[in-house]
């Protein structure tokens, strides 16, 4: 890492705005201490939303199959069955992007479970957090409300993550300075992946490179053009 960071053209550090990572630590150091070799260089350091939300959802989501095994062995298998089986990608899916039935499901499901209500109204609430265009310092005030609340209500799955909120403060708000995320390159690795694994292996980086054009590139041909056109961006 810090090998790639120096190789950054002196020219282009100083138009630098965000370094944009996952809580990994050797990635935190790095590039922090290649901040601080640096007088030219005032990006802040941000911790990728998208990871810190994994976290606070994998907080959740032990919650649910914890909740969800106590239901199976208490409830008679016929309401567990019409409440409960099921529900996986329903609690997964943000509140908003419920449709009716969906949110059917989770009212017939905290019937049984308000511990898991309670969980994922606070999972929710702190989403919207991170959705809303919050300056730093309101980002801060939300996040330290949603904290106490937490802990006044008693919802212990939570710690893990309130553990790593406290740990990575300052870098988790840095978020809300500029809405920065990794967004992009975790598709693009993403990709990468994909197209190693459907070539069953590309032995020579330049193969690599063409295919990966090709698929970022290059649209689907359109049945209405002649065949020999290509649309590209």
């Amino acid at each position: 890492m810090s090998t790639f960071l120096e190789q950054i053209p002196q020219g282009l550090r100083s138009t630098i705005r965000s370094f944009t990572t996952d809580m990994w630590e050797g990635y935190l150091n790095a590039v922090e201490e290649y901040i601080a070799a640096h007088d030219d260089v005032t990006a802040r350091l941000v911790v990728d939303r998208f990871h810190v939300a994994k976290q606070y959802r994998d907080d959740f989501d032990t919650l649910r199959k914890q909740e969800l095994k106590r239901l199976k062995q208490e409830l008679p298998a016929q309401t567990y069955d019409q409440d409960c089986k099921g529900t996986l990608w329903t609690l997964r899916k943000n509140h908003p992007a419920l449709d009716d039935e969906d949110r059917g499901r989770l009212r017939r499901l905290f019937q049984h479970t308000p511990r898991l209500h309670q969980a994922y109204t606070l999972r929710e609430e702190l989403t919207a957090i991170f959705n809303s265009p919050y300056s730093i310092q309101e980002a801060e005030r939300r996040l330290t409300v949603w904290t106490k609340k937490v802990e006044r209500l008693g919802a212990t799955c939570f710690r893990p993550f309130i553990k790593t909120l406290s740990s990575h403060w300052t870098l988790i708000l840095n978020y809300f300075a500029d809405r920065v995320t990794s967004g992009f390159v975790e598709g693009l690795n993403n990709k990468i992946r994909t197209i190693t694994r459907r070539c069953y292996g590309i032995r020579k980086t330049t193969t690599l490179f063409q295919r990966l054009w090709i698929d970022l590139e290059i649209r689907i041909f359109s049945p209405s053009r002649p065949s020999s056109t290509l649309s590209t961006t």
